[in-house]
């Protein structure tokens, strides 16, 4: 195919599901319900903590936290696949290709980092209960999530930055439902060494390195909960750290699973990488709210207070 540099008005074409497309319709649904039951879940946190002046607590901001960047990320992806789906709506141009990857990717990094400040939150309320209150302030968290906000863009940004340099080729078709790096990265026709060894690198060490900081996290509270010898205060530390266990391998699996089958899942069927990928981005949105509000129970008092009265 012959390299073609594309002008502003050049268009993408996102063929949602390749293999599928005769059941566009019908994944339409547990897309548009996933994507409902989030947005409920996760405003419903967001208005509670912001009502209840009882839960301007560090824990309960980074939760607010996580579900600005659960809303984000669905949000980035689902209303344009419910277009590919519903009303065959497939183009889209360079600049909102690239700015959907740009989102994507820098949402996702802040949410790994969340997920590490979680960690540590949990650190200190099992190994140091006594300043818990001293070390994790409200002011202080916000400075952490303000760190994970710029280490992100620093992180991404390149991303778009290099692909914007790059040649596509004539056939300028994405099988996918959103513009993902490595997708549109197979669409050039030039020399994509640094782009694909840059993207390899972020991963890693974006993911990589969360995972490392919160198994530090969690081996240090298993040493501390050993050495407590009541079987019930045990039990108690454990249950304070269930629902960030959750929420970590839920995101952690999927999201590892995507990264790593685009680049050397060559046997994988690619409707299956797909709908794993998207899953990525629907199904912790969804479930995130859902698992706190069942695991914390000053939480669950106080939407259950809320509920109660509609």
């Amino acid at each position: 195919m012959a390299p073609l540099n594309l002008t502003p008005s050049s268009t993408f074409m996102l063929m949602g599901i390749p293999g599928l497309e005769a059941a566009h319709v019908w994944i339409s649904i547990p897309f548009s319900t996933f994507y409902i039951i989030g947005l409920l879940g996760n405003f419903m946190v967001l208005f509670v903590v912001g009502k209840e002046q009882a839960l301007h607590k560090p824990m309960y901001l980074l939760l607010c936290m996580l579900a600005l960047t659960d809303i984000s990320t669905s949000t980035s992806i689902v209303p344009k696949a419910l277009c590919i789906f519903w009303f065959n709506l497939k183009g889209i141009t360079e600049s909102g290709c690239l700015t959907q990857m740009f989102f994507l990717h820098l949402v996702s990094a802040m949410h790994s980092a969340i997920l590490v400040t979680m960690a540590f939150d949990r650190y200190i309320a099992i190994c140091n209960p006594l300043r818990y209150a001293t070390i994790l302030t409200n002011a202080r968290i916000a400075k952490l999530g303000l760190v994970g906000l710029i280490r992100a863009v620093l992180f991404i940004l390149p991303l778009p930055l290099l692909l914007s340099r790059l040649p596509f080729c004539a056939n300028r078709i994405i099988p996918h439902t959103y513009c993902d790096h490595m997708a549109v990265v197979k669409m050039s026709c030039g020399d994509t060494t640094v782009n694909r060894t840059y993207g390899l690198v972020v991963a890693f060490v974006v993911i990589g390195l969360d995972l490392m900081l919160v198994a530090l996290s969690y081996g240090l509270i298993i040493r501390a909960v050993l050495r407590i010898s009541s079987k019930k205060a045990h039990q108690k530390a454990l249950n304070t750290c269930t629902a960030h266990i959750c929420v970590m391998l839920i995101s952690c699996t999927l999201s590892l699973f995507s990264t790593l089958t685009h680049r050397f899942g060559q046997g994988i069927a690619p409707h299956v990488h797909i709908i794993l990928a998207n899953l990525y981005f629907l199904v912790p949105p969804m479930l995130n709210p859902i698992i706190y509000g069942v695991k914390t129970k000053e939480l669950r008092d106080k939407v259950g207070k809320y509920t109660r009265r509609r």
